[in-house]
């Protein structure tokens, strides 16, 4: 037992892999996955070249790190929740129901509902006096900025 600990060989790297890939059937977190894909890379290293113990954990993590980035920066899809991301807002037409002043604050009201509601506090670049129409350009936290319609 002790040599199987100290010295494994390269099928063992291959079947803590797979058991890794399939433990990411149970805690769907995406991440052991990489772990598992990183023990297989290290069997088909250990199995050509036959390294020590101390190599093989080398490279295990070096894969594992290597998969890890390549999913987070370069492959994992970008999910943005839609709360908190007013891109399905922006060109939203709606009226001044009240005067906004350049930079200041003041209330609109929409045709359809931006980020779940009608009348929202906006603010503007520009000067917008009341029952003037305008346009949602940015959500900016708990306002909107608009500018007005053409």
């Amino acid at each position: 037992m002790h040599e199987i600990l100290t010295n494994p060989l390269w099928w063992h790297w291959m079947a803590l892999g797979f058991i890794l890939i399939a433990a990411e059937i149970i805690v769907p977190s995406f991440v052991i996955i990489w772990f598992g894909a990183a023990a297989v890379f290290v069997s088909i290293v250990d199995f050509i070249f036959n390294t020590d113990f101390s190599t093989e954990i080398f490279w295990w993590i070096v894969f594992t790190i290597f998969f890890e980035y390549m999913w987070f920066k370069k492959f994992k899809p970008k999910t943005l929740t839609k709360s908190g991301q007013a891109d399905e807002s922006i060109g939203t037409k709606g009226v001044a129901i009240e005067k906004i002043e350049p930079f200041g604050r003041g209330k609109a009201r929409f045709e359809t509902p931006v980020l779940g509601s009608s009348e929202w506090i906006v603010t503007s670049d520009e000067s917008i006096k009341s029952g003037e129409e305008v346009v949602s350009v940015k959500a900016l936290g708990n306002m909107i900025k608009v500018k007005k319609a053409n």
